[in-house]
């Protein structure tokens, strides 16, 4: 372990809650000879900006220790690059740590980035009029990603992943349920939500996607064809008992490329953040990513 380096990419807003986990791997790591270079972000997309510069300067691991959306901004700055990607999980939800199975106990987060096991990983590119967006487990139009647009940050500090379903039971009535249109691969279809995702997971431990395979290039296309109050509260009672993926109105495609084809905006989420517009398209990264696994 010793006379390694790492870079540690910290996002302090997510981490706030479980600084002490993060603490208590870096004293670990620190004292078994690894060498750390630990760098705060400040605003969004700065995790990118970190990433991309410690890749360029050759550095073989960066780790993000923070949640999801943190994990997403530093795979994109490593995209193209050797450079393998460590996760310290201090998010709320962090979907992608459940869904890779990596480790949350201290001693086992020290020990997993220490001993370098990679797994791939195949991120999805959401492609809008504002640029490219790279996301690592899921990307939501619809009445979920309104969830995330309009939830109040002091409310998720405060009650976690409750504060999600307090959030979309406000939204039920203020939501206007638009029909989204969208072409799958060659097949032209309407659905009232839907999840395009690279994992089996959604919200935390919950099963949405069995057929999911984050390693591979595609996606499993998820499509929520009831709609309206009384369907968005089916599915979210669904969630929890992980029947989400076999709900009434939920159909389940594999597919290589999402356009998105409504004239009117409808709201999206990548990674569990705030992602504006539904994009104009999602397709597959130009290649993977390595995640150390431990």
């Amino acid at each position: 372990m010793s006379d390694s380096q790492m870079v540690i990419i910290f996002n302090p807003v997510a981490g706030r809650r479980r600084a002490n986990l993060l603490w208590r791997v870096l004293d670990i790591l620190v004292a078994n000879g690894v060498r750390l270079d630990l760098a705060e972000t400040h605003r969004a997309g700065h995790a990118e900006a970190l990433a991309r510069e410690a890749s360029r300067r050759g550095e073989q691991m960066v780790v993000a220790a923070g949640g999801d959306g943190t994990i997403a901004e530093v795979a994109n700055g490593l995209m193209g690059s050797t450079a393998r990607l460590g996760v310290i999980p201090l998010g709320t939800a962090n979907v992608l740590a459940h869904e890779l199975g990596l480790p949350f106990a201290p001693k086992s987060v020290a020990a997993a980035l220490a001993f370098g096991r990679t797994r791939t990983l195949w991120p999805g590119l959401a492609n809008g009029p504002d640029g490219v967006r790279v996301f690592v487990q899921m990307l939501g139009v619809g009445f979920d990603a309104h969830v995330v647009h309009n939830l109040p940050f002091p409310l998720k500090k405060m009650f976690g992943k409750g504060a999600y379903v307090m959030q979309s039971l406000r939204e039920l009535a203020r939501y206007n349920f638009p029909v989204i249109r969208l072409r799958i691969d060659d097949t032209v279809t309407e659905t009232g939500s839907v999840i395009i995702s690279k994992g089996r997971l959604y919200g935390g431990r919950f099963r949405l996607a069995a057929d999911a395979a984050p390693g591979e290039p595609g996606f499993s296309v998820v499509l929520f064809d009831h709609t309206g109050p009384g369907a968005a509260l089916m599915y979210g009672t669904a969630l929890p008992l992980n029947l989400l993926g076999h709900a009434p109105g939920v159909r389940h495609v594999r597919a290589q490329r999402i356009d998105f084809l409504q004239n009117i905006a409808v709201p999206a989420q990548t990674d569990g953040d705030d992602a504006g517009p539904s994009p104009l398209w999602v397709c597959n990264a130009p290649g993977p990513i390595q995640v150390v696994m431990g």
